[in-house]
């Protein structure tokens, strides 16, 4: 599947019609977070018939083993490839600077105003020892659901119409605890089908884990721990920002 491949420097579409827009859009901070946590999930939705997106808001560099920015793009669009999702957003913010700013926050709601998704999935918690990047991430997506839906704001957003995202989902990355803290309502997506997917999604990242193999084995043994704790051979945690109420009781659990 071709993968639309695009940076804030690259001109997006005004504003995606019914027939290209996103239905669930996964943020990172950088490239690697998204199949890191949530991979299988999105190669699922994908194999479901949804159109899914990721954004990451940097390029992940500076870092050790990697060249520099275009061999980390690169291997950004080789996972989306793995993982089969329509669309791979980089926002081009500083890497290590990350911070929570106005002017992040819009840039992201920007993007939110012109794919419209229904779901938007991010980083639910701090992630200690690890970049703080992921936090910022956090704080920043938040922020930019809300601004997404604000009217009497257009100076700010090119014109581009208001988009109210209708749900709000939190991950935690695969090395981390299976359960966020402080947060009542877990949910875990089924991966059994796609758990080879996200592995290949996040061996494409050789500048980041072609030195620790022991990285695969970490995130593999992380969904099958999250999947027999519901009864699967392989899940994904994640945590709805809100209680939501569902139609069919049986459907949901069953």
């Amino acid at each position: 599947m071709d993968v639309v491949v695009t940076t804030t420097k690259v001109k997006p579409p005004v504003s995606a019609d019914e027939t290209n827009r996103l239905d669930v859009i996964a943020v990172g901070a950088h490239p690697d977070d998204v199949e890191i946590a949530c991979g299988g999930s999105l190669a699922k939705l994908v194999r479901q018939g949804y159109r899914v997106g990721i954004i990451d808001l940097t390029d992940g560099e500076p870092t050790p083993n990697s060249p520099g920015p275009d061999v980390r793009l690169a291997e950004a669009q080789a996972a989306a490839e793995a993982l089969g999702v329509q669309v791979r957003v980089n926002l081009d913010l500083p890497n290590r600077r990350l911070f929570d700013t106005f002017e992040h926050r819009v840039a992201l709601a920007k993007q939110f105003r012109i794919w419209r998704p229904k779901i938007v999935i991010g980083f639910g918690a701090k992630t200690p020892m690890a970049s703080p990047d992921h936090f910022q991430t956090m704080q920043i997506t938040d922020a930019a659901v809300f601004y997404s839906r604000l009217t009497k704001w257009d100076e700010h957003f090119d014109g581009l119409p208001v988009h109210a995202v209708s749900r709000q989902l939190y991950f935690r990355l695969a090395i981390e605890p299976d359960l966020i803290p402080g947060e009542a309502s877990h949910i875990t997506v089924d991966i059994a089908a796609t758990l080879d997917a996200k592995i290949a999604s996040v061996m494409c990242y050789q500048t980041q884990f072609g030195n620790k193999p022991y990285m695969i084995d970490r995130v593999r043994a992380a969904a099958m721990v999250s999947g027999y704790a519901a009864g699967v051979s392989a899940g994904e945690v994640f945590v709805a920002s809100r209680p939501f109420a569902v139609d069919d009781l049986v459907k949901t659990v069953m």
